[in-house]
């Protein structure tokens, strides 16, 4: 593993205008980081990379490198491109067991997370960092939101995320309650009143998106996000039906296959899949079939009805009168991304959303209540976890700003 990160790291031409760093949404020092573990400097590196991106462990693992770091490396036009993806993984998981650095000296003031996801995580480190106590308020009961709920096993283990709680909360005095629900038992309100002089909401997206199509209750038909978050609770037979086509849907598919599923059919509305090609290679090679071209009419105790699909005048995909074809199944998945649950907003007075029940917050994060923050999907909807890793630093600053503004 050494031998081959440091042949990569080799590679690497240290460009002066680094088109990697450019293309990665949180701007990672990515030559730094590999001329400092060239010159013997691992811990340096991973102290810069942990610094720029608390999550950068996961962001290695997961990230859509194809199209950000990776896919703006100089010499990916004319090869392969430098791999920092595998630099970055080794790096960062070399040097997270040695952050044993303990509490920042407190400046008194509390601050409340709502949600333990990708977001949450980020802005709970940046204002630990900063003195701020912090507790994070988590409905399920471990950290790490969609990244431990939402992606399979072979994609991120689940011990990067226990790694992440020890290192990155717990010894930075970072508390968390688990099983905690506000909006139920505890509300806004109530943090406000305990003296939390700010409050962030990055709770994600854990509704999931339906067909609006007869058949969708039956007991043979599941969601992707639902089936993700505990896949060996499911028995879905030997024949599979996946309908969406997104990268969500490929870790459905994948960690179906793997569940003993035989025979599995991912359906797209189109001609082509939404995943990165990525994960869509991986899928082709695992066994998935995919079939294009077709929207669902109804769900069947004995599969799917699917019609076929058209571009119509307008541009938009309309399906074919009478091409309606049964495709068998034993189960079908329903993968076509998801919406917020509005437990703290429909609890809460003052806090603005939009027409799909997202948050409304400016790119600070800023909501319509003072002292409310939001960010990561349940303001952006569904995006990666780097994109709202990026954000989320902004936001932490703008809180950081807005608390440190009540002093004066």
């Amino acid at each position: 593993m050494a031998q081959h990160v440091l042949d990569e790291a080799h590679r690497c031409l240290n460009c002066k205008v680094p088109q990697c760093q450019k293309g990665c949404p949180i701007h990672t020092p990515i030559p730094q980081v590999i001329q400092l573990m060239l010159n013997g400097k691992l811990d340096e590196a991973g102290w810069k990379l942990f610094e720029n991106n608390p999550l950068t462990t996961v962001c290695s693992l997961v990230c859509n490198h194809e199209n950000q770091c990776e896919g703006h490396c100089v010499l990916g036009r004319k090869g392969a491109p430098v791999h920092f993806s595998t630099i970055e993984q080794y790096i960062s998981s070399t040097y997270s067991s040695k952050m044993v650095k303990g509490p920042a000296p407190s400046n008194g003031m509390r601050v409340a997370i709502i949600g333990a996801g990708p977001a949450g995580l980020t802005i709970a480190v940046i204002l630990a960092r900063k003195g701020y106590q912090v507790t994070i308020f988590e409905g399920k009961d471990k950290i790490g939101g969609v990244l431990r709920y939402g992606i399979p096993e072979f994609r991120l283990p689940k011990s990067v995320l226990d790694d992440f709680e020890y290192h990155h909360l717990i010894l930075k005095g970072i508390k968390v309650r688990p099983n905690t629900t506000i909006g139920g038992a505890i509300g806004i309100d109530d943090l406000f009143r305990d003296g939390y002089r700010a409050i962030f909401i990055g709770t994600g997206v854990w509704q999931p998106n339906t067909l609006h199509i007869k058949g969708e209750t039956l007991g043979h038909v599941h969601f992707g996000i639902n089936y993700l978050n505990n896949p060996d609770s499911y028995h879905l037979g030997e024949r599979v039906i996946v309908i969406g086509a997104g990268n969500a849907a490929m870790d459905v598919a994948r960690t179906a296959l793997r569940k003993g599923v035989r025979h599995l059919q991912c359906f797209s509305r189109d001609d082509k899949v939404a995943a990165s090609q990525h994960e869509y290679q991986y899928a082709l090679l695992e066994g998935v079939e995919f079939v294009y071209n077709k929207a669902p009419v109804e769900i069947v105790d004995a599969g799917v009805l699917f019609a076929d699909t058209r571009v119509g005048e307008d541009g938009a995909i309309e399906t074919v009168p009478g091409s309606e074809t049964l495709y068998p199944a034993d189960s079908v998945i329903i993968s076509i991304s998801q919406g917020p649950l509005n437990r703290i907003v429909s609890s809460t007075h003052g806090i603005h959303t939009n027409d799909k029940g997202l948050i409304e917050a400016d790119e600070r994060g800023v909501t319509s209540r003072p002292g409310i923050f939001a960010s990561g999907d349940v303001v952006a909807g569904a995006r990666t976890v780097v994109e709202a890793v990026a954000h989320s630093k902004a936001v932490a600053e703008a809180m950081d700003a807005y608390m440190q503004s009540l002093t004066h």
